[in-house]
């Protein structure tokens, strides 16, 4: 019987990237954002942001990951200087 992990079964489901500025702060590190073409999503900080203490202030400009299956709902990748 062949021994195999659970990463050998997992596909990464990689998101649509897109650039937005961050328009409210809400609750539990949860963002507002409004994205280049207009829409507003809501979008939570990466574990690396979260891990490295990476601040996100209001009208910050940042790239949000979105999700394949649901694209009102991202989450913040990068913010830029």
């Amino acid at each position: 019987m062949k021994n195999i992990s659970m990463k050998d079964d997992m596909v990464k489901e990689t998101g649509v990237e897109a650039q937005g500025v961050v328009l409210d702060t809400l609750p539990n590190t949860t963002f507002r954002v409004r994205l280049e073409n207009g829409k507003k999503i809501i979008a939570h900080i990466s574990g690396k942001m979260r891990k490295n203490y990476i601040r996100i202030l209001t009208g910050d400009k940042v790239t949000v990951e979105l999700s394949p299956y649901d694209l009102t709902k991202g989450r913040i990748i990068f913010r830029n200087r």
